[in-house]
C-alpha cells in the first residue's frame, strides 16, 4: 500500500509551531485543490489544536514525503520548522497512525472526546472535494469503527483529566440533583469558560458569570444561556449560590474567609462548595474551616486529575488490541484487492472458452439437447473453478502466506494469459455459481 502521511503535533514540536501550522476550514478546502493537482490522488488533512497531519495516496512513485511538507509550508509560510518537527508515515504504519489517532490514545489529553469527530469531519470534507477514494474510504470508515469501539469498550474517556472538569465532576457528587441549583462562575477566561460550559452541560439550574471585564462576562453568560454579576457588587451576591467557581489571572484572594461566613449567615447554613481554580488562589483556604463549606483548590483537585489520567493510561494496552484487530481486518479487505480481478479474468477465460464451444454445436443439436449441454457447461465451470476462487480469496482475507498467494496470482495470470480478459462484472458462471449451491465466500 503506497499510503504515505506527515503529522507535526505535540510530540514533535511547540505550541507556538502547532499554533502557526493549524489550519482552518477554509485554509483545508483552499489547500486540498493543490495537493490533488501535485501529489495526491486521495488523501485527507486533519489539523486541530495539537496536530496537523496530511496523508495520501501519491499520483506517482516518485512524490514523497517532502513534498507534503512543502505544499503544507506553502500554504502556511513560517520561521523555525524544521525537518524533525515532522513525523512521517507510510503504508501500513500510516494505517495504524491514524487509527491510534481515532481512539484518542495518540493524543495530549489521551481519550481526548473530541478528536473522533474531528477525523471524522476531516475525511467528510474530503469527500465533499472528490479527494476521497474507495481505499480511503475504507481507512477512514475503519478507523472512526476504531474509535467508537474504543468508547464502547474501555473506560478510555471517562474521568476528569483537566481542573475544570474535576471541579465540575466533585461538584455533582456533593449534590445529587444540580437542576436546583445555582453556580456562580468568577472569570471568562479558559479555565472559567470551561468550568461554565462543563456547568451548563451537567444541567446546572442556574449559571452567573463575574468578571473584571464585563463585555467577556456577558459573551460568556450568552454561551452557557446565564446571567452576569458585575464585577463591583460580586461580594454582596456571594450568598445566593450554592456552587462557586473561581479562574481568574488576580495576584491577590477575591474572596476572603470573613466575607464566606457572612455569606452563609444570611444562607443559614446552606451547604455552599467552593471551587478554586486558579494560580495563585483566587479563594481564601481558610474557608475550609466554615462549617457546611466544601471547598477544594488545585492540590486537591490535581489529584483527581491525576488519578484519572493514570487509569486511562491504564486502559492504553486494550486500545491498541482493537486498532490491532481493526488493522488486521482493514489489511485482509485491502489484500483481497489484487486477488478478486484474477478470480474474474479467470473466471471470464473460461466463460469464453464456454461459449466458443458452445457455438460450435449450436446448429447440431434441438433446441432442448443446447439447452441441457449450456446448463451442464454452465455447472461444469462453476464446479472447476469453485476450489481455486475459494482458496485465493480465503489466503488473502486470511492474510496468511499473502505473498505466497500475489506470486500464484502472477503465476495464473501468467499461465492463462489473463490479461487479455477483463476483470470488471462478472461471467455468466459467476452469476449463476450460487443457484449451483457452490457459493465462493463460503
Amino acid at each position: 500500500m503506497n499510503l504515505i502521511g506527515i503529522s507535526i503535533n505535540h510530540r514533535t514540536s511547540s505550541l507556538e509551531l502547532r499554533e502557526a501550522l493549524h489550519l482552518n476550514r477554509d485554509e483545508i478546502v483552499s489547500l486540498i485543490p493543490r495537493l490533488k493537482e501535485q501529489i495526491f490522488s486521495e488523501g485527507v488533512v486533519i489539523s486541530t489544536c495539537n496536530r496537523t497531519e496530511i496523508l495520501g495516496f501519491p499520483q506517482t512513485e516518485g512524490l514523497g514525503v517532502n513534498s507534503i511538507i512543502g505544499s503544507l509550508l506553502q500554504a502556511k509560510p513560517i520561521d523555525g520548522i524544521k525537518p524533525e518537527h515532522f513525523t512521517r508515515f507510510f503504508s501500513c504504519g500510516a494505517v495504524k497512525h491514524l487509527f491510534s489517532v481515532a481512539s484518542g490514545i495518540d493524543s495530549m489529553v489521551i481519550g481526548d472526546s473530541q478528536i473522533l469527530g474531528q477525523v471524522k469531519e476531516a475525511f467528510e470534507i474530503s469527500e465533499d472535494l472528490d479527494f476521497a477514494g474507495s481505499i480511503s474510504r475504507r481507512i477512514f470508515d475503519t478507523a472512526i469503527k476504531v474509535g467508537k469501539r474504543s468508547i464502547k469498550e474501555t473506560t478510555i474517556g471517562e474521568g476528569a483529566v483537566t481542573v475544570s472538569y474535576a471541579s465540575v465532576q466533585v461538584v455533582e457528587k456533593i449534590f445529587a440533583n444540580l437542576e436546583k441549583k445555582s453556580a456562580l462562575v468568577i472569570g471568562a477566561g479558559e479555565s472559567g469558560e470551561l468550568a461554565a460550559i462543563h456547568l451548563r452541560d451537567k444541567g446546572v439550574g442556574k449559571i452567573t458569570i463575574s468578571n473584571r471585564t464585563i463585555e467577556r462576562a456577558e459573551t460568556l453568560a450568552d454561551k452557557v444561556h446565564g446571567e452576569i454579576v458585575p464585577f463591583q457588587f460580586l461580594k454582596e451576591h456571594l450568598h445566593n449560590f450554592d456552587i462557586i467557581i473561581s479562574a481568574t489571572s488576580s495576584n491577590e484572594l477575591i474572596i476572603h474567609a470573613d466575607e464566606i461566613k457572612t455569606a452563609m449567615k444570611k444562607r443559614k447554613g446552606t451547604p455552599v462548595v467552593l471551587m478554586d481554580i486558579a494560580v495563585p488562589r483566587d479563594i481564601d483556604p481558610d474557608v475550609r474551616k466554615i462549617d457546611n463549606v466544601f471547598y477544594h483548590d488545585m492540590d486537591s483537585l490535581k489529584i483527581i486529575v491525576d488519578q484519572n489520567m493514570q487509569k486511562r493510561k491504564e486502559q492504553i494496552p486494550l486500545v491498541e488490541k482493537i486498532v490491532m484487530e481493526e488493522l488486521v481486518g482493514f489489511f485482509n479487505w485491502y489484500n483481497t484487492l489484487d486477488v478478486v480481478p484474477t478470480i474474474k479474468s479467470i473466471r471470464s477465460f473460461f466463460e469464453e472458452i464456454r461459449l466458443d464451444e458452445l457455438e460450435k454445436i449450436k446448429n447440431k443439436v434441438s433446441d432442448e439437447d443446447f439447452t441441457k449441454i449450456e446448463d451442464m457447461t454452465r455447472r461444469m465451470v462453476g464446479r472447476l473453478l469453485h476450489n481455486p476462487t475459494v482458496k485465493l480469496r480465503g489466503f488473502a482475507e486470511s492474510g496468511a502466506n499473502i505473498k505466497e498467494v500475489l506470486t500464484n496470482t502472477l503465476i495464473l495470470k501468467e499461465l492463462f494469459n489473463l490479461d487479455d480478459f477483463p476483470t470488471n462484472g462478472k461471467s455468466d458462471s459467476e452469476e449463476n455459481h450460487n443457484s449451483e449451491g457452490n457459493d465462493e465466500k463460503k
